[in-house]
C-alpha cells in the first residue's frame, strides 16, 4: 500500500504545557485511518499539527515523501490537504453558496464536477443554497463544512469529530457520505462515535496522553474488547 501520509515522533506544545509526546503514524493512500482515543488524549492537536496551525516542536510529518511540518498552513493546504475543524468553521454570515465560493481556490470545469457531486451527497445544501450559514442545522453545518473541504482538489481529508452534538439521522447521512468520499480521497478520521468509526476506518491508531500507543486494521479493534475497554472506555 502507497504510503501518503506519515508522521514520526511529533511532539508538539500549546503554551507551556506539552500535548503530544510522540506521535507516529502512518496513512495509506485511498483508505480512511481512524484516530481514537479518550477526551483530551491529543487527537485534535494531532490534526491542527498536520495543518501547521499548532506548530510541531520535534518529528517530521511527510505528504508524499515532502516534509511539511515546517510550513505554514496556507503552504499546506495548497498541497492538497483539506481540513474539516472540530467546530466547522463555516462562515455564519455568508448563503451556503457564498461559504462554497470563498473555499474554491481555482474554478474550472472539475471544481464545478466536484461540487456538483457534493451536492449530490448533500441534497440539503442544494436545498438551503441561498440560506445564511448560521441558519443551518448543525447537520447541515457540519455537511457545508465537509463540502468545503472536498470541493478543491484535496487528496487529503482530515475531518475532525463529524457526528458530534448531531441526531443520530444526521449521524448515518455524514456517514453515508463519507463513505462515498472515502473512494475518491484519502481521510484522516477522529471520531468518538464507535460505530461509525468501526464502520468507515480502514485502519486505526490509537492515542493515549499523546502519545500513539496501539495500531491496526479495523477490524482486529472491533474483536478486541479488552482494547477498546482499556483505552477508549467501551465494551
Amino acid at each position: 500500500m502507497n504510503v501518503q501520509l506519515r508522521l514520526n515522533e511529533i511532539e508538539t506544545y500549546i503554551g507551556q504545557y506539552h500535548i503530544l509526546q510522540g506521535i507516529s503514524f502512518e496513512v495509506n493512500r485511498g483508505e480512511v485511518t481512524v484516530l481514537l482515543g479518550r477526551n483530551g488524549a491529543g487527537k485534535t492537536t494531532t490534526l491542527r499539527t498536520m495543518m501547521g496551525l499548532n506548530p510541531a516542536s520535534k518529528g517530521v510529518i511527510e505528504l508524499n515523501g515532502e516534509q511539511i511540518h515546517r510550513y505554514p498552513t496556507y503552504t499546506i493546504a495548497q498541497k492538497g490537504i483539506g481540513y474539516v475543524p472540530e467546530d466547522q468553521g463555516i462562515f455564519p454570515e455568508l448563503t451556503v453558496e457564498e461559504n462554497m465560493k470563498v473555499a474554491i481556490k481555482k474554478e474550472n470545469e472539475e471544481t464545478s464536477e466536484r461540487q456538483d457531486y457534493i451536492l449530490d451527497l448533500f441534497p440539503d445544501l442544494k436545498k438551503y443554497w441561498k440560506r445564511n450559514g448560521g441558519l443551518l442545522s448543525g447537520g447541515q453545518k457540519q455537511m457545508l463544512s465537509i463540502a468545503r473541504a472536498y470541493v478543491n482538489n484535496n487528496k487529503l481529508l482530515l475531518i475532525d469529530e463529524p457526528s458530534k452534538g448531531l441526531a443520530p439521522i444526521m449521524v448515518e447521512k455524514v456517514m453515508e457520505s463519507i463513505l462515498q468520499m472515502k473512494e475518491k480521497t484519502t481521510i484522516v478520521l477522529v471520531e468518538q462515535n464507535f460505530r461509525m468509526a468501526s464502520t468507515i476506518g480502514d485502519h486505526f491508531y490509537i492515542i493515549d496522553d499523546g502519545k500513539t500507543v496501539q495500531n491496526g486494521r479495523m477490524n482486529v479493534l472491533r474483536e478486541n474488547e479488552e482494547m477498546r475497554r482499556k483505552y477508549l472506555g467501551i465494551a
